[in-house]
């Protein structure tokens, strides 16, 4: 593989990890990396998306107990029964639109400042979630085996709205909970588990639909960016699951507020020219 390719998928690969399962949209730092590294083309789309695996593994891996019991219980466990039924149910609104209009979005929102509004617009509904309410004592779910059909129905419709670009599928999930009177560690872990499906169906579904832009020669790359992926995800994850035992989601926010304001100064001043 050439040693710049390495290079750049190799830093995607984190980039993908450490940003899938925070608030702040691993999508639209993909598609800022890409452009600053001048890693850009259809194949590098399919790339985006085929990464997105590794961060799945590592959360399966963290929580492989609890799917290895899921698994099993499936036939004779009502509650594995039920956890399963919520995450179909979550997993359809953004499966079903996304089908629908994923075209309509790449052409028109996958560069750089629809992106960096989307950070800023998302920054201020965190912002707002967390100083508008008394999350965790008002909470009425305090773990993912809580939640009833609608709960999960709510969620899922949130997570549509991570269709449009530096959204985040993490943000809008959980905040998305914690509007819908989840506990931050119940939104948190449900948001983790709903990616699964989510992010799998999407990997598979794009490897399928440009399967022609692919070959043999491309498995490297993809191999070191989903390495990479799974790698800088596993930290993250643990780390995120600490940090929300004693802190709210407001960093985050400022993360985003800053970040997209950046490229947008960036932007409209010629500092840095963003590749589309």
């Amino acid at each position: 593989m050439d040693p710049v390719i390495f290079v750049k998928a190799l830093i995607m690969g984190v980039v993908e990890g450490l940003t899938e399962f925070l608030p702040i949209s691993s999508t639209g730092h993909l598609i800022l990396a890409a452009s600053l590294l001048d890693f850009t083309g259809e194949k590098v789309k399919v790339f985006e998306i085929v990464i997105q695996a590794g961060a799945i593994f590592a959360v399966i891996w963290e929580y492989r107990a609890r799917i290895a019991f899921v698994v099993a219980g499936m036939f004779t466990e009502a509650r594995a029964r039920r956890f399963i039924l919520n995450l179909v149910i979550a997993f359809l609104p953004a499966a079903v639109l996304g089908f629908i209009f994923s075209g309509m979005i790449k052409q028109a929102l996958f560069k750089p400042v629809p992106v960096a509004l989307a950070f800023i617009i998302g920054g201020f509904v965190i912002l707002w979630v967390e100083r508008g309410q008394h999350v965790e004592q008002h909470a009425r779910i305090q773990t993912v085996d809580d939640m009833t059909a609608m709960d999960a129905l709510k969620i899922g419709l949130a997570q549509a709205f991570a269709l449009i670009p530096g959204t985040s599928r993490s943000g809008a999930t959980i905040i998305g909970g914690l509007l819908f009177g989840l506990s931050r560690k119940a939104a948190t872990e449900f948001s983790f588990f709903l990616a699964i499906p989510t992010l799998l169906a999407a990997t598979v579904y794009s490897l399928w639909k440009e399967r022609a832009l692919l070959s043999a020669a491309d498995i490297p790359m993809f191999g070191v960016g989903t390495v990479a992926a799974f790698v800088s995800a596993f930290i993250c994850v643990r780390w995120l699951l600490r940090y929300i035992s004693s802190h709210d989601f407001s960093l985050f926010a400022w993360y985003r507020i800053a970040f997209g304001v950046l490229v947008l100064l960036t932007s409209w001043s010629g500092t840095v020219v963003w590749a589309e």
